[in-house]
């Protein structure tokens, strides 16, 4: 069981904290501000484009291409946003399976589609730029006549081939946090799997920022002009928030944290925007918590998760002997349904936007008796939850911007997921 106290210590907390994922979320704001500052002196302000293409191709792994799942949420169906994921490369001899290469990224591939063309445009994004998946990837568009943009690190191998295809390069903006020392707790090298390090939970903004702020001169997405901007400012509210010497009770992402302890997550979402959010929460519980978390869309998750209300997981009260003595046995986990939604306008009961539950800008968590209006889809869950004794507890942005709701959502889960982690780590 975890110890929510854990999370009011910050002296623990930063010892915990072997990788700094918490200096490197706080930092977030202003890795997109120097990303957009880059992407203009790289000449991302001189493009002038004759139309939007007809499909905008995102490959990477990691962050880099859940950035272009984000890109699809904010695109809607205005424009086909079609991100590219990995595929394995050439099979490997049965002598060589027992020795796994330098880094993971080495057995990756990627294709493009058999469609993709002159019409089309191919965004590769990598923090790192030694992938030769994506160095050929790179070749293969060149040679099918799409335009291609590439954010990797400079002087880099994947920036390199970007000069030889006569790509537009955009430079990665990497974490100011030092990383921990090799071999050390959270460094590289330490842990079982090596080739397979924690990624920085602040890289999806070093891959977000330069992919929106060009396909925004695209008019891919119909954002406004200052959302970029204003999205930094949202993420450094954020981390103000949400740092470790505030209280639990002040801390909306340490609360959710203690929620979510001893639990299976359900993250429901509601809309394309939530949705993104709460598949990227799902990963970074995965990643940073070790917990497993079951993500989807409403009302589709509504009979996908049936099943679970109906199990042990979801049973709320306890079939065998009530009166057995329970001190030696572990708690039991049980469900836990998180509700993500984007409802534009102030909180019920706020008046205009600043008022009560407003001030901070933040999501809010909605009461359960709100007398806001509800989909039918959110209607049921509420019903399906309260009929099996499952604790339903809804996040709502206040946001009229999808991208700064979505921002609002993806910054307190993310800083939700390393505090649950960390205080895991001490319990």
């Amino acid at each position: 069981m975890l110890d929510d106290t854990l999370l009011d210590d910050p002296a623990a907390l930063q010892r915990a904290d072997h990788d700094r994922a918490l200096l490197a979320l706080a930092g977030s704001g202003a890795r997109v501000r120097t990303a957009l500052r880059l992407a203009e002196a790289a000449g991302l302000d001189r493009l002038r484009p004759d139309g939007r293409p007809r499909a905008v191709l995102v490959a990477g792994h990691g962050s880099a291409l859940t950035a272009g799942e984000m890109l699809a949420a904010l695109a809607g169906t205005a424009s086909l946003v079609v991100p590219l994921p990995p595929t394995d490369a050439a099979p490997v001899p049965r002598p060589d399976r027992a020795t796994a290469p330098a880094a993971f990224t080495a057995g990756l591939a990627w294709q493009l589609p058999g469609w993709a063309g002159p019409l089309d445009l191919l965004v590769i994004s990598s923090a790192g730029g030694g992938e030769r998946g994506l160095v050929a990837l790179a070749e293969q568009a060149y040679a099918r006549g799409c335009a291609i943009v590439v954010t990797a690190p400079g002087g880099s191998p994947l920036a390199e081939a970007a000069q030889q295809v006569r790509a537009l390069p955009l430079p990665f903006v990497p974490s100011a946090v030092e990383p921990a020392e090799p071999g050390a707790p959270g460094g590289a090298g330490h842990g079982a799997e090596p080739d397979l390090p924690a990624e920085d939970p602040a890289a999806l903004w070093a891959h977000l920022a330069p992919l929106l702020a060009l396909t925004q001169k695209l008019g891919v997405t119909q954002l406004a002009y200052d959302a970029l901007p204003l999205t930094a400012d949202l993420l450094d509210a954020t981390a103000v928030r949400c740092r470790p010497d505030a209280a639990a009770y002040t801390n909306p992402a340490k609360g959710l944290a203690a929620r979510l302890a001893g639990t299976v997550p359900l993250l429901w979402a509601e809309g394309p925007v939530a949705g993104a959010a709460a598949v990227r929460f799902a990963a970074q519980l995965a990643d940073r918590a070790g917990r497993p978390a079951l993500a989807g869309p409403l009302p589709q998750v509504l009979t996908a998760h049936r099943g679970m209300f109906t199990g042990q997981l979801g049973a709320g009260a306890d079939p065998d002997d009530f009166f057995r003595d329970r001190v030696e046995e572990p708690d039991p986990l049980h469900l836990q349904v998180l509700l993500l939604r984007q409802v534009a306008g102030p909180p019920t009961g706020s008046g205009e936007p600043g008022g009560p539950g407003e001030e901070d800008g933040g999501p809010a968590e909605v009461p359960a008796d709100d007398a806001g209006p509800r989909s039918f889809g959110a209607t049921r869950a509420h019903r399906l939850a309260a009929a099996h004794d499952v604790r339903l507890t809804e996040y709502a942005s206040h946001r009229a911007d999808p991208l700064h709701a979505l921002a609002d959502l993806v910054a307190l889960t993310d800083f939700a997921a390393v505090y649950l982690g960390l205080a895991a780590a001490q319990s």
